[in-house]
């Protein structure tokens, strides 16, 4: 038997696996996405941190200024009331002591002053004229005037909403120190005007929130409307700076209490936009992503050529070991690549080139063991048969011998000289095995009869109870050589017969023939004691036989690749003492079916 010099690969189940290349490829791109990300969140949080820091000390500088500027106002109010303290003419209208004429005289000194707001008192404090250029007279604003007069450092006004930066001056006739009291001359500007001049130039809104109320203010009307919806939040703000949205606008925010010089309490709420530098960190964050995008695309550009040119010669040599399991010992291994694949594909070509060494060594052995097992299984039966007809013919060579007894001589001569044709035979059919037949379409009954006819007329098959049973010989029409076909069931016979004397009753062999569609089925059952366990795996290898006095070991094999090689095979259906049942299927129709090759069972 030879051997097969090819690598036999056991077909295992690949799991679903992901492509080198790409594996690089996503990982890159993970690492240039983790990377740009990181970038995009330091980038917006250190910008963010240094635009509120900013955003904090012109909010800062803001409020000082407000305080500068408002104490410049209230220094030119200062000045302007006392010079009107010290106008005759002013003085000689509080003497009057007549309401009416002080408040029809009182206009001229209010276009005099050119203020927003401006008042006389009496000395006792009661409002004897009032004017205003924003708000018709109320009692409210009397009530602030009185409280502005009755107390002293407080030089805010609240009127509603309005908001009045108020300078008191008293009119004595005489001297300050030693004069007589006339009354109080007030003026006062509008805070809200002195915000304008603050917001203009520094683009930060101011806000004078009285409780909870807006008394003046920058903002725009959308502003204003969730400024005071969250004016209980504001008012905690204090000096630390806060951000607040209104009118989907996001500020930050800082207070100043005024409460100590106002007429009632008074918070200052500076504000500055956050959409400029939330503008401008969006550009940057584009940016950055843009370039964060650019270099994913040139990195998975160059990640895909680089990993092409280090994957690829690994593919080849993943592609020359798949190649080397079917038996193509010629693929080209990868000649570029890596110092790695290099490495490795000289090792697997040199591992190539050993197994090749390996397999011819081992074919050489095995033929070697296949002609050492043919001569050991079969001299001693070509030693018996030329012994037979060696003995035998040195008795015909005698005179005095009976008829009967040179026609014995003669059937042990001729029986020996058919073993031994047979067992040639047999040798001769192995070694053909696989080789090109003849096919013609034959009735398997007609086969089956002739090799029953020869099992009978065999001396193995003397004293043998043969039974044959089948249906309609028309439907076992086939397509296979004759001879061969033949000679496959004569050895399932023969083996039969041999073992079916070794039973304890009566030896009997049964042949049934089964047709299905696709194939016949031969089944031989003999009552013999059965098929040892010890040969069970390797009953249809070349030259196994056990408990018989002759015999090649070649029948088995034989009936087994005929049958193979006409698309279907001889298997053990079941053995135990009294009952071994054979059977040898064979394809009705070759053209449907492909043959296996002549000893694929016999090397599996």
């Amino acid at each position: 038997m030879e051997s097969d010099s090819t690598l036999h690969v056991v077909p295992v189940r690949h799991k679903l696996g992901v492509r080198t290349y790409a594996l690089m490829v996503m990982c890159m791109a993970l690492v240039t996405l983790i990377v740009t990300c990181l970038c995009v969140i330091i980038i917006r949080y250190r910008w963010h941190s240094q635009v509120t820091d900013e955003l904090s000390q012109d909010l800062e500088h803001s409020v000082m200024a407000f305080q500068e500027l408002q104490a410049e106002r209230l220094g030119a109010l200062d000045r302007e009331n006392s010079l009107l303290a010290e106008l005759p003419t002013l003085k000689a209208l509080m003497t009057s002591g007549d309401d009416l004429t002080i408040r029809d005289g009182a206009v001229e000194f209010w276009q005099l002053s050119g203020t927003d707001l401006f008042a006389l008192a009496d000395p006792s404090g009661r409002i004897a004229a009032v004017y205003s250029k924003t708000a018709a007279t109320s009692p409210t604003l009397r009530e602030g005037l009185r409280k502005l007069l009755g107390s002293t450092g407080k030089h805010y006004l609240i009127d509603g909403n309005s908001l009045y930066a108020c300078s008191l001056r008293p009119l004595y006739f005489g001297s300050n120190q030693e004069g007589t009291l006339l009354g109080y001359v007030i003026s006062g500007v509008s805070i809200e005007s002195t915000a304008r001049r603050i917001n203009d130039p520094t683009a930060v809104e101011a806000t004078f929130l009285s409780a909870g109320k807006i008394a003046a203010t920058t903002l725009s009307p959308s502003a204003q409307s969730g400024l005071e919806a969250q004016a209980a939040f504001l008012a905690k703000i204090s000096r630390k700076p806060a951000t607040v949205e209104l009118g989907h606008v996001r500020f930050l925010a800082v207070t100043e209490d005024l409460s100590t010089s106002a007429s009632a309490p008074l918070e200052l709420l500076v504000l500055k936009s956050l959409d400029p530098a939330e503008r401008s960190i969006t550009r940057i964050n584009r940016m950055v992503l843009s370039a964060g995008f650019l270099a994913l695309l040139c990195g998975a550009v160059l990640m895909v050529t680089v990993s092409r040119l280090v994957t690829r010669p690994l593919e080849e040599l993943s592609n020359s070991v798949r190649a080397f399991g079917t038996g193509d010992v010629d693929h080209r291994l990868p000649r570029h690549g890596t110092l790695e694949v290099l490495e490795l594909g000289a090792a697997f070509a040199k591992m190539r080139k050993e197994n090749q060494h390996a397999n011819r060594a081992l074919l050489e052995s095995e033929r070697l063991a296949t002609i050492g097992r043919m001569a050991s299984s079969v001299s001693h039966d070509f030693r018996h048969y030329l012994a037979t007809i060696y003995a035998n013919s040195e008795f015909l060579l005698r005179d005095k011998i009976s008829s009967k007894e040179r026609a014995d001589i003669f059937a042990d001569i001729r029986t020996a000289v058919l073993g031994s044709a047979d067992m040639i035979e047999s040798l001769l059919m192995f070694s053909r095995t696989g080789a090109s037949n003849r096919r013609i379409r034959e009735l398997m009954v007609v086969l089956l009869d002739r090799a029953v006819a020869l099992i009978r007329a065999h001396p193995d098959g003397e004293g043998v109870r043969l039974e044959t049973r089948f249906g309609d010989p028309s439907e076992t029409m086939v397509v296979v050589d004759g001879k061969q076909i033949e000679r496959a069931i004569f050895n399932l016979l023969l083996n039969a017969c041999q073992a079916a004397h070794c039973a304890a009753s009566k030896a009997q062999v049964l042949v049934t023939l089964e047709v299905r569609e696709q194939h016949l089925s031969i089944n031989v059952i003999d009552n013999g004691p059965g098929v040892p366990e010890t040969i069970r795996g390797s009953l249809f290898e070349p030259f196994v036989s056990e408990g018989k006095q002759k015999g090649t070991g070649l029948g088995l094999t034989l009936a087994h690749c005929i049958a193979s090689e006409h698309g279907g095979g001889v298997s053990l259906l079941s053995s135990r003492r009294g009952e071994t049942i054979f059977q040898m299927k064979v394809a009705r129709d070759l053209r449907s079916h492909d043959a296996p090759a002549a000893f694929a069972a016999v090397q599996d």
